[in-house]
């Protein structure tokens, strides 16, 4: 009577047990799951993506830093020669009607700004 009463409750157990597995398996594919299971997938995957490109970028930048203090050394340029300052040009009517240009004045070529 011992054993019977061992193998029905070993057969309950394995019951439960595979009822427990069954609608576990049974909730991770419904669509919604599926979905969210998708949707973090990809936010990992991008944000592994956007952090390579990210240390692309500084590992390009950096190169390119050392090699243009290589190529200035080899040319004997220490400094940068300033630029000039941008010409801008603004015309202004006057009385005869005639337009007059002056220089290095600004201007706002802005459309979307109030006037």
């Amino acid at each position: 009577m011992f054993r019977r009463t061992f193998w029905f409750g070993t057969g309950v157990a394995a019951g439960v047990w595979a009822t427990t597995k069954v609608n576990r398996k049974l909730k991770q594919l419904t669509p919604e799951s599926l979905a969210v299971t998708a949707a973090n997938k990809a936010l990992e995957t991008g944000h592994r993506l956007k952090d390579a490109a990210v240390g692309f970028a500084l590992d390009v930048r950096d190169n390119m830093v050392q090699r243009e203090a290589e190529l200035e050394e080899a040319l004997g340029i220490h400094e940068s020669p300033a630029l000039p300052e941008p010409r801008r040009i603004t015309a202004i009517e006057n009385n005869s009607s005639t337009v007059k240009y002056i220089e290095n004045t600004t201007y706002s070529y802005n459309r979307n700004e109030d006037h």
